[in-house]
């Protein structure tokens, strides 16, 4: 990732310094503390995580640059204090508590992995903070202080297999996922949706793997051959992190082609194919809610902007990224709506907020604490890039309790009140808890 930090220098001598992958907690100085708004960025700049991360952390630097040159907000400036939580999913928990409670920030944009928003949610429910959650999850969940700018299994997961059902005629699932909650919820919500489309059980295979595995021979060599049974074959991926290197590798070593076992992959992006070779996953497929080669306006002045503050005009865009420039411009509106950074005011402010996305619409923040999405399916290209191959005609509102799970099926969340509930049962009429 040294590449992709170049541009540090131009931040002056301090700041370099301190994003430096060994440094784990740093305010980046713009004015005075008591004459800014700080802001948390919780990313992984170190470990496993870090492939995916550290973009995140680059992209929202620009955000908060971007939104001073405006003015800043409310009169004053914003304040950047980046901390590394190293990919260690406690160490999650210990950040997140001191940029509330050291730091004084309004609101903190961070998280990949599920494991990490999990540990930190306790926290911000505590000490009464916000998170913006920019990352595809499992659902499941609805948190009064978590507003989540990435997908549910509505806008992602479940999508992408009925593309592949549909246009690929594909009747066995390899399920592969890395071994920690979001694969594993995802992918029971996917077998149960599975079995409700009349698949059996014996063209279902599920596999997990460690964070960081590196060793993908064995597993290879066993879809491919639960892919030679007569019936078309694919595979759904849930793995995160840089496993997708050695992975992908693996799958050209063994001859897998798109054309063969199709791999969906819901955790690879353009950022993770930047340190590959995509000649032997041409066809290969993912499904984002965005992709870089987006043509709209938006997207366009979104790129020049990112080349023009990394000073790097092979850098990358993806999903997350912007799910966080979503993200950030929504709680601009709600706090300008509600006048004040305060929390208390700032999330029932959130709801109905409504700003541009990058493929040419606008996403809303939704009582659920989700926003509405396009989806949409790409194929990895030579150069790294997606070609879209099929998009959904308009935004999809996410589920954040799935239909076809016996548990949540019954549950809605609402955080309008009255009811200010993550789980209501709308058959018994009760909220089944505070907040999820």
């Amino acid at each position: 990732m040294a590449s992709a930090r170049n541009w540090l220098g131009a931040l002056g001598l301090a700041a370099a310094t301190a994003f430096g992958l060994g440094v784990s907690h740093v305010t980046v100085p713009v004015a005075q503390a008591q004459d800014t708004i700080k802001v948390g960025i919780l990313h992984s700049l170190s470990g496993t995580m870090a492939i995916s991360e550290t973009t995140l952390k680059d992209v929202m630097l620009m955000l908060i640059d971007e939104q001073n040159k405006k003015g800043g907000l409310l009169g004053k400036k914003l304040e950047a204090v980046v901390v590394d939580p190293a990919s260690n999913w406690p160490l999650f928990a210990e950040k997140a508590r001191e940029l509330i409670s050291q730091d004084h920030v309004a609101a903190v944009f961070g998280c990949w992995t599920s494991v990490s928003r999990k540990s930190v949610l306790p926290v911000f429910e505590e000490l009464n903070n916000i998170l913006f959650y920019p990352v595809q999850y499992e659902g499941e969940e609805s948190s009064k202080n978590v507003f989540y700018t990435g997908a549910a299994p509505n806008q992602q997961a479940i999508p992408a297999v009925d593309y592949l059902m549909e246009q690929e005629g594909v009747k066995r699932w390899v399920l592969a996922g890395t071994d920690y909650v979001y694969p594993r919820t995802t992918n029971k919500i996917l077998e149960a949706y599975l079995k409700t489309k009349g698949v059996a059980p014996e063209d279902i295979m599920i596999n997990y793997t460690p964070f960081g595995h590196s060793d993908w021979q064995t597993i290879v060599a066993d879809i491919k051959k639960f892919g030679s049974a007569g019936k078309k074959t694919a595979v759904v991926s849930t793995i995160n992190g840089d496993a997708n290197v050695p992975f992908y590798k693996e799958l050209g070593n063994q001859g897998i082609k798109a054309t063969d076992i199709p791999v969906v992959a819901f955790s690879v992006g353009e950022e993770e194919l930047a340190g590959l070779d995509t000649r032997p996953l041409l066809g290969h497929l993912a499904a984002w809610n965005y992709f870089m080669s987006i043509d709209t306006p938006e997207n366009k002045a979104f790129i020049d902007k990112w080349h023009a503050f990394t000073k790097n005009p092979k850098r990358t865009t993806n999903d997350p990224m912007e799910a966080h420039y979503i993200g950030f411009n929504m709680w601009i509106k709600g706090v300008e709506k509600a006048g004040t950074t305060d929390p208390s005011k700032v999330i029932p402010a959130m709801i109905g907020v409504s700003v541009p996305n990058l493929s040419g619409g606008f996403s809303a923040m939704m009582p659920n604490h989700h926003i509405t999405k396009p989806v949409l399916i790409g194929e990895v290209q030579a150069d790294g890039q997606f070609n879209i191959v099929s998009q959904t005609p308009g935004l999809i509102v996410a589920q954040e309790w799935s239909p076809y799970l016996e548990g949540s099926r019954d549950l809605i969340a609402d955080w309008r009140s009255p009811m200010l509930c993550g789980n209501f049962n709308v058959k018994t009429g009760k909220c089944g808890g505070a907040s999820k």
